[in-house]
């Protein structure tokens, strides 16, 4: 049990450094490779959709059906809803501080407030990634075979390429406002450093709580599904018309690489 929240909270800490790493780009570069970042963003697209339903979906499913109560449809479908649900009222809330950071933009001497804003819209956004990994991790408490266990690492990995954007997305906005690149480099790694927090939180809910795993993961399987479809697919689709196939190349190899380490394994 140990070693499940242990790995749990390893495996969170490496998607916070990816964080960490998105943020340094800006020491070294002024602004990222716009292909690079978009062949990254659909790549973990393409894993978080497959693994949604290899890892999270059907496990899920599968424990339910092994449990008294209540059907395993029921439980997988109320889980997923209730996890897109929540990922919907956590971007509402990134909006709305997005909202309250443009309407600080007019005041010269707002700086402060508006990088608080911009810190927590990114901080509450992580919140729920950290908690599938978690979560997924967390269902390895029972015993884990090498495709459970692959499975659990590969949604720490798609979680992980998608926070690199979302760490220069902070840094490098910081640096064009003025702030020095130690600073920016700071506040940008820090907006990932609830994501281990919240993974533990996740393993240790379905560690000591059994009976919520099966709805714990159709819970996480709604939220990344919402994640990469709602943001991730239409981010790394900006630039389409100059680069056409960069982000669907993304998707289609993370999506193949996520089905082949699943056949391969399982």
């Amino acid at each position: 049990m140990n070693d499940i929240l242990f790995m749990a909270f390893a495996a969170t800490l490496g998607t916070w450094s990816v964080t960490a790493l998105g943020a340094a780009t800006v020491v070294f570069f002024k602004s990222p490779n716009t292909r690079l970042l978009n062949l990254m963003m659909g790549f973990a697209s393409g894993v978080m959709i497959a693994a949604s339903f290899w890892s999270l979906l059907q496990p899920a499913i599968e424990r339910a059906e092994a449990q008294d109560g209540c059907p395993a449809y029921l439980v997988a479908t109320a889980g997923f809803l209730c996890g897109a649900v929540f990922m919907w009222a956590s971007d509402k809330t990134v909006s709305y501080a997005r909202s309250r950071t443009d309407a600080a933009q007019e005041k010269a001497d707002d700086h402060f407030n508006r990088i608080i804003l911009l810190i927590l819209s990114i901080t509450l956004h992580n919140i729920p990634e950290g908690l599938a990994v978690g979560v997924a991790f967390g269902a390895l408490q029972d015993g884990y075979t090498p495709e459970s266990l692959m499975g659990a690492f590969t949604i720490a990995i798609g979680i992980g390429l998608q926070n690199f954007p979302e760490g220069a997305a902070v840094s490098l906005p910081l640096r064009r406002e003025g702030f020095s690149r130690k600073k920016s480099f700071f506040l940008g790694q820090a907006s990932g450093i609830v994501e281990p927090v919240a993974g533990l939180s996740g393993a240790m809910l379905v560690v000591y709580a059994q009976a919520v795993l099966p709805f714990a993961l159709s819970f996480a399987a709604g939220a990344m599904i919402l994640v990469a479809v709602h943001e991730l697919i239409p981010e790394c689709q900006k630039n389409q018309k100059t680069q056409p196939y960069s982000a669907t190349a993304g998707i289609v190899l993370g999506f193949a690489v996520m089905m082949l380490l699943d056949v391969m394994l399982g």
